[in-house]
């Protein structure tokens, strides 16, 4: 995964801390998830793990289902457990992490009260809108919304610089949509249609319970998709926003005022404690948008805007009526889920997403040991050490562009487990007795915390991940990968398995991660984390046509007749699964040098363990509403083609299982894709 600009944006990914049974523990290929009546020289993700599909459907709260799915759900359980524990005692010292996290969970569980209270909680917020009688008003309710990080309708948090990495300016970017994207607001195709249909009868829902009548929830549901329509026109779609040069604006404080002379920069950037000082517009035509509508738009239709962003923001946190209609919305239809998860998940998840520092330091406590945590370094640098082997043996790049990009890897910063550094708490007021106003102060704290860094140099201690979280990421302003404890865990990673299969699961993705600093984005990027061209001419144009393999392979992905994946959304990440795949294989084989011959296990040779390894923890079952969804709008495949599609470009994949030239998972020659 990569991320650039995290900001202090959560992100609420599942956990994985479960051993699955014996045969994982002594050596982690699952032999009873395979299909034996698949061939798995025509479809690897069928063979790999169609069996454990077929028998273990998706739960009914959920979008996706596979092994590594399930561990994050059940790792629930055990941040559960440690929650439920130290909720149950009220005299812990205020600030201490058992308080802090004791009792947001605790207050986030009670649902009886929240149901009692119904909207009583955004109330002043709501109110205090309604008393707005200018554009001076709406603006400062911005900075209001800003603060509570209600974002519209654009954005302005803290960013690495594209040009000075080693400084933090402030970003803005463009906000304050409720579909997922531009395209959901003008394309034709029956499937936007409906989910425009769909937008409109969950805006009108909320306003119902809002307490607006019938008429008058329709008619501000119209405001509201009106108003975000014209936003939308104004901001780049999901492709573009993949260029780092098309959201890269050096702006200086003054030319930001002149670009939208209506704004008043002068007190958001006074109430905010900002310096005003250089900063980042991603997109200057959508702040001349704000610019427009707020010297256009009646003050009438900005309270019904901004009305409905606190109310789709607070949704989840309000009584069941809300709750309900905000899952029926994003969760079902969006992304097919048939059920709400239990209260008690969702305020896991929450206390992950709010207090991830607190509660990670007690998970990682428990489910990280130290020795967990040297094996993966000790991964890392094999992996990196495949890399540095693979960029030296490039025939088609030039040794001055091959010295940059083994400088550039040469910096590289992997982050293993947890923060060096704890994020400090203590000074936020957590009450066992109201959920929304704890949302609000640690939003508030966030907010503050994110505002602190501008102007400042950056501080490479710290994470964009909570440490019980199962994802990874490459941030290339810093050139630093990590890894969360959460996704050393198995099925991707256990001190019980063998290397092949340690390396064919967390090792594509560790390789996954490294490729992203070369990838279609990360190779703009320099040693130093810079905006900048480091490749000779020729260098760039053969780069640029072995990614254009990947783009074209990927756009003939089809989830369901007419509909296909964008090969351009998904460049990046299926470069990332190539050459992840391609170097964790290869550092597997380093591994192995000075060691007894691995052993072939359950009728599998090192070799296959090691792509069985990657079919399995990759071998996710996905509803159809959630594949829809992620085609317009993720930069990630599905499962099935991040399976099949890296591996039939790998001639090690066919050695391993004797497939024929003429098979489906060996791309002919003249197809083939080999980036790094």
């Amino acid at each position: 995964m990569r991320l650039i600009k995290l900001a202090f944006i959560v992100i609420l990914a599942a956990c994985s801390a479960v051993v699955f049974g014996q045969t994982f523990a002594q050596h982690g290929i699952q032999p009873g998830d395979l299909d034996r009546t698949a061939d798995p020289c025509t479809d690897f993700f069928q063979y790999a793990n169609g069996t454990w599909r077929a028998q273990n459907p998706i739960p009914a709260s959920m979008s996706r289902w596979s092994r590594r799915w399930q561990a994050g759900e059940l790792s629930k359980d055990q941040l559960k457990d440690i929650l439920e524990d130290v909720s149950k005692r009220h005299d812990w010292p205020a600030g201490s992490v058992e308080q802090e996290i004791g009792d947001f969970y605790g207050a986030c569980k009670d649902e009886a009260r929240a149901n009692k209270l119904g909207m009583t909680p955004i109330q002043p917020l709501l109110a205090d809108i309604d008393k707005m009688k200018n554009t001076a008003d709406v603006q400062r309710m911005v900075r209001r919304l800003h603060e509570l990080a209600i974002f519209v309708p654009f954005a302005l948090t803290s960013a690495s610089d594209n040009h000075h990495p080693g400084q933090v300016i402030a970003d803005i970017s463009a906000n304050g949509l409720g579909l997922p994207d531009r395209d959901y607001y003008f394309k034709t195709e029956p499937r936007f249609v409906e989910t425009r249909e769909k937008y409109h009868a969950y805006v009108t829902n909320i306003f119902k319970l809002a307490g607006y009548n019938e008429f008058a929830a329709k008619a501000a549901a119209e405001t509201v998709f009106q108003m975000e329509s014209k936003l939308a026109g104004a901001s780049l779609d999901n492709v573009s926003l993949r260029d780092p040069n098309a959201s890269d604006h050096p702006t200086s404080f003054s030319d930001l005022r002149k670009l939208t002379p209506a704004i008043d920069w002068n007190t958001y950037f006074q109430d905010a404690k900002l310096p005003q000082s250089n900063l980042n517009v991603q997109e200057p035509k959508f702040l001349q948008e704000i610019d427009r509508q707020l010297r256009e738009t009646s003050l009438v239709d900005w309270k019904t805007y901004l009305k409905w962003q606190v109310l789709d923001s607070a949704a989840p946190s309000l009584s069941a009526a809300f709750v309900e209609e905000s899952f029926n919305f994003h969760n079902r239809y969006l992304n097919g889920a048939k059920e709400m998860k239990p209260r008690w998940k969702i305020c896991v998840e929450a206390t992950d997403g709010l207090l991830g520092e607190a509660l990670g330091q007690k998970y990682v406590q428990k489910y990280f040991p130290p020795e967990a945590k040297a094996r993966a370094q000790d991964m890392v640098k094999n992996i990196l050490a495949a890399m540095r082997d693979t960029i030296e043996g490039l025939e088609w790049m030039s040794p001055d562009t091959r010295k940059k990009a083994l400088e550039k890897l040469s910096t590289f910063n992997p982050k293993i487990g947890y923060p060096d550094k704890w994020m400090d708490y203590s000074s936020v007021k957590i009450r066992p007795d109201g959920y929304w106003g704890n949302i609000v102060v640690l939003r508030e704290f966030a907010i503050r915390d994110d505002r602190n860094r501008v102007g400042k140099p950056v501080d490479r201690g710290r994470w964009g991940m909570t440490p019980p979280t199962s994802n990874a990421y490459y941030n290339p302003l810093l050139n630093e990968i990590v890894f969360p404890a959460g996704i050393l865990q198995p099925p991707a990673f256990s001190m019980d398995a063998t290397d092949a299969v340690n390396y064919g699961s967390i090792g594509v993705v560790i390789g996954h991660e490294i490729s992203h600093g070369f990838d279609d984005q990360g190779a703009q990027y320099d040693s130093l984390g810079a905006l900048n061209n480091w490749w000779t001419a020729d260098d760039l144009k053969n780069f640029q046509a072995r990614t254009a393999c990947v783009v074209r392979q990927f756009d003939g992905y089809f989830i369901e007749p007419n509909i296909h994946h964008n090969g351009k959304l998904v460049t990046g990440e299926s470069i990332g699964d190539l050459a992840g795949a391609k170097i964790a294989y290869l550092a597997f084989k380093k591994s192995q040098q000075g060691k007894p011959p691995a052993a072939t296990l359950d009728g599998f040779t090192p070799d296959q363990q090691f792509f069985i390894a990657w079919g399995q923890w990759r071998g996710d079952e996905i509803r159809p509403e959630a594949q829809r969804t992620m085609i317009q709008g993720d930069p990630h495949p599905v499962a099935k083609f991040r399976v099949i599609g890296p591996l039939s470009n790998l001639k090690e994949f066919q050695q391993a299982f004797s497939c024929k030239a003429d098979s489906a998972m060996v791309r002919p020659p003249a197809d083939r894709c080999e980036v790094w």
